[in-house]
C-alpha cells in the first residue's frame, strides 16, 4: 500500500500513526442513540466555563443559510425562490451558548410550507422551546419577480425586487411581523428642469435636466391579524412615485419615460413625503420607516432622506446604512 493510499483492505487493521491513533475514515460506522448521548457538548457548559463577562447576549445564532422556499403571490400563485435565512435568539447571562444547529433543524421542519410573515411566529415559538430562550428573531431575504409592462410598446419583462420577511418574539410571546421592500425609480430634479426651461426661454439655449436612478426602502410593521402582499407595497410605491425604472424599452417607451419624468419631477424630500402619505393611509400597516436615496448625477454625493410614522416606541430616524441603497 502506498503512502498516499488511505483505504484499508477488508479484514485488515486500520493504519495508525506514531501515537497509535487510527488515521482512517470508517465509512461503515453508524451512530447509535447511546453513542450520540456520549458525545461531549462544550457549548452548553456551566456558568464557570463562560469566557469573558457574564452578561446577556442580545442576539446569537446563524446568518445566511440558503434554501428554496415557496411564497404566495397576491393572485394565490406559488413561487419557489432562493432565500437567505438569518435566525437568532437571546442568551441569558447564565447560559454559556446555544446549539446553533437547532436553529437550522427547526427551520427545516417548515421548509415545505408556503411562507407568509405570519408563519415566522410558529418557527419562533419553536425556537423559544428548543433553545430555552426568551426572545427570537427571523429574517428571510429573497428576490421577488413581478412581470411589468412597458409604457407604450406592449412588451413586458420581469422586474426583481429585494424583499425580506422579518419576525420577532419577546418573553411575553408578543409576535411582531415586518416586511422590507426596495423600489427603484427615476428622480428628475425639479430645480434642474426649471433652470433648463429658463435657459430656453431667456437665451434660447438648449439644456437637458438631470435625473438619477433612485431607491426607496420601505420597512413596514404589519398590524396583528392583518396581512399585506408584496404587490400591495409595490402599488403604494408606484402610485406615490410614478417613475419606476423600466425593463423593456423601445423608442416609444423611452419617449414615454421622458414625459413621465417631466410630469412627476421630485426631490428626495418629495419622495419620502409621498410615500409617507400612501403608507399612513393603509390601515393594515401599524408602523413604518422609509429611507430614500437619489444617486445624484449632478453631484459626487447622494441625496438621502428618512421618514417614519412617528409611533411612540416605533421606527425612528436611526437608519444610516445609505450605502446599501446604491442601485
Amino acid at each position: 500500500m502506498s503512502k498516499q493510499d488511505k483505504t484499508t483492505a477488508p479484514g485488515q487493521p486500520a493504519p495508525t500513526d506514531k501515537h497509535g491513533l487510527q488515521r482512517h475514515y470508517d465509512a461503515d460506522f453508524r451512530v447509535t442513540p447511546a453513542y450520540r448521548a456520549s458525545l461531549p457538548d462544550v457549548q452548553n457548559g456551566t456558568v464557570a466555563e463562560i469566557q469573558g463577562a457574564q452578561v446577556p447576549i442580545l442576539q446569537v445564532g446563524i446568518s445566511g443559510f440558503r434554501l428554496p422556499l415557496r411564497y404566495l403571490t397576491a393572485d394565490n400563485e406559488q413561487l419557489s425562490l432562493e432565500t437567505k435565512v438569518t435566525g437568532t435568539v437571546a442568551l441569558s447571562a447564565e447560559q454559556k451558548g446555544i446549539n446553533m444547529s437547532r436553529l437550522m433543524r427547526v427551520f427545516y421542519e417548515f421548509k415545505d410550507r408556503v411562507f407568509t410573515p405570519g408563519i415566522l411566529e410558529e418557527i419562533l415559538i419553536r425556537y423559544k422551546h428548543e433553545l430555552t430562550t426568551t426572545r427570537g428573531r427571523l429574517r428571510l431575504a429573497f428576490e421577488y419577480p413581478m412581470l411589468r409592462p412597458s409604457l407604450r410598446s406592449g412588451l413586458a419583462g420581469y422586474q426583481y425586487y429585494q424583499v425580506a420577511y422579518e419576525g420577532s418574539i419577546c418573553d411575553l410571546n408578543w409576535f411582531r411581523k415586518f416586511i422590507r421592500f426596495d423600489f427603484v425609480y427615476s428622480s428628475a430634479c425639479p430645480c434642474s428642469a426649471e433652470l433648463t426651461e429658463h435657459a430656453r426661454d431667456s437665451r434660447n439655449a438648449y439644456g437637458i435636466p438631470h435625473s438619477q436612478r433612485s431607491k426607496a426602502r420601505l420597512h413596514v410593521e404589519v398590524q396583528p391579524g392583518a396581512s399585506i402582499a408584496i404587490e400591495d407595497l409595490h402599488e403604494h410605491c408606484l402610485a406615490a412615485l410614478q417613475t419606476e425604472t423600466q425593463v423593456f424599452v423601445r423608442r416609444e417607451d423611452e419617449q414615454a419615460f421622458a414625459e413621465l419624468n417631466g410630469a412627476f419631477p421630485k426631490f428626495v424630500e418629495d419622495a419620502a413625503r409621498l410615500l409617507y402619505e400612501r403608507l399612513d393611509a393603509d390601515q393594515r400597516i401599524r408602523d413604518f420607516q422609509v429611507a430614500c436615496a437619489h444617486l445624484e448625477s449632478l453631484h459626487s454625493h447622494d441625496a438621502v432622506a428618512v421618514i417614519s410614522k412617528g409611533l411612540p416606541g416605533g421606527f425612528d430616524a436611526s437608519y444610516g446604512d445609505f450605502d446599501s441603497l446604491v442601485c
